[in-house]
């Protein structure tokens, strides 16, 4: 276990301090370690996700801990993972600290008793130490104070639920392949599993509990797929019949392209800059058995790629912070920078005025983020509304009532949807 605290604190520092990929990071770390058992791999991926999710609470307390400085990095971030474990794991307290104070005598033999006094001070002063971490809103909700500030500022009361929810294990929802099957047939096939499922959406089954896709009923036959709620409510949206032809614009990895291909025999063409990230969409159509035509290409720079015949359904799901799905990417949260919020709206409203060119007349557009930032969502629609005569709002109906803005909850992240409309 030991190996695992010092590998889980090296991807921990790496993403922090060189502001690396967590899941990249992870990657390559599994890979040197092609001898660890299934257990172990989770184990790292799990300590890993988590010491980033709990980053600033971990942090704050680490700091009321420490009377000065941690100068062996190396051992700072062994701590913030073990701190981890005493706090959010099942682990018996013992064999961490236990393996702690291992870590710390292969990396520096000489901090191995100031680790043990720092674990055991946190076992014996827990209460206290989390009541005092909390007395800072970075230390309270684990996100920095500028993401905090700008949750208040948009949703005021209803922050804290959207912060919380951002902390919390996502669910692991499925998408029925509708040409193959019907979502109450596969939820019996579930059900035989004793995979316990329900119903949340028309394609959507959401788990009792996440399993590994390899115990899913004809997942490699390509019965289903792995896609959350709020994600699936683009294809509906987009309202695409037989005969149209689509542009999905930022298509990779293909969990929309594909929804759309199994509910409509359309046209498809799936485009994405980047191209090992395009060959993951054509993976998954092969898996599904569905057909698009895919094209490297920037969705805001079309000319280069377009053949000039217009689209009657455009999917432009943009480049965004992620601030939604920060369950899923815990390193999000320390990577962004409020400043980036402002570059991710101006390269939003290019694509937009791109990809109109595009679009049919009375062809339907649909904007779409995993973004809770309204800098990213209404104000971006907004500009681009006021500069663009011939567009038109759409309504669009979301759960709870919303308009266009999906929130984190026990069901599906966060998302951000604007339906528009070329007018004649």
């Amino acid at each position: 276990m030991h190996n695992i605290q010092i590998a889980a604190g090296q991807i921990v520092q790496q993403v922090l301090t060189d502001g690396r990929n967590l899941n990249q990071v992870l990657e390559e770390s599994l890979r040197k370690k092609s001898v660890w058992t299934p257990a172990q791999r989770a184990a790292l991926q799990d300590l890993s996700y988590g010491t980033l999710r709990f980053y600033g609470q971990l942090r704050a307390i680490l700091s009321l801990l420490l009377h000065k400085p941690m100068l062996d990095q190396r051992i700072y971030y062994v701590l913030l993972v073990a701190l981890y474990q005493l706090q959010y794991s099942k682990a018996a307290q013992h064999a961490v600290v236990d393996h702690a104070v291992r870590s710390a005598q292969m990396l520096n033999v000489k901090v191995s008793g100031l680790v043990n006094a720092i674990l055991r001070n946190f076992l014996r002063g827990r209460d206290a130490l989390l009541e005092q971490a909390a007395q800072n809103a970075e230390g309270k909700y684990s996100y920095p104070q500028w993401w905090i500030d700008e949750l208040n500022a948009q949703y005021g009361e209803r922050a804290a639920a959207i912060l919380e929810a951002g902390n919390r294990h996502p669910p692991m929802t499925l998408r029925v392949n509708r040409r193959r099957n019907t979502s109450a047939d596969y939820q019996m096939q579930l059900t035989q599993q004793n995979l316990p499922s329900r119903v949340i959406a028309p394609d959507a089954l959401l788990l009792d509990k996440p399993v590994p896709v390899d115990r899913l009923p004809g997942f490699f036959d390509g019965m289903v797929s792995i896609q959350d709620a709020g994600a699936q409510y683009a294809a509906s949206l987009l309202d695409v019949r037989d005969g149209m032809r689509v542009l999905d614009a930022c298509a990779a990895p293909g969990g929309k392209t594909a929804h759309i291909l199994e509910r409509a025999s359309v046209a498809m063409v799936a485009v994405d800059k980047d191209a090992n990230r395009l060959q993951r969409v054509a993976e998954n159509l092969q898996r599904l058995k569905l057909t698009a035509q895919l094209v490297v290409g920037d969705a805001a720079q079309p000319d280069a790629w377009w053949d000039g015949i217009p689209f009657q359904r455009i999917l432009a799901d943009v480049p965004c912070s992620a601030s939604g799905v920060v369950r899923r990417h815990p390193d999000i949260k320390w990577l962004r920078r409020s400043s980036d919020i402002s570059g991710f709206s101006a390269q939003q409203l290019d694509i937009l005025h791109a990809l109109w060119r595009l679009l049919a007349q009375d062809g339907k557009l649909l904007y779409a983020t995993c973004s809770v930032f309204h800098q990213e969502n209404e104000l971006v629609v907004a500009s681009f509304l006021a500069q663009q005569p011939d567009a038109r709002r759409l309504p669009v109906t979301l759960p709870g009532g919303t308009e266009g803005q999906l929130l984190p909850d026990d069901q599906h992240d966060g998302f951000f949807y604007a339906l528009l409309q070329k007018i004649i």
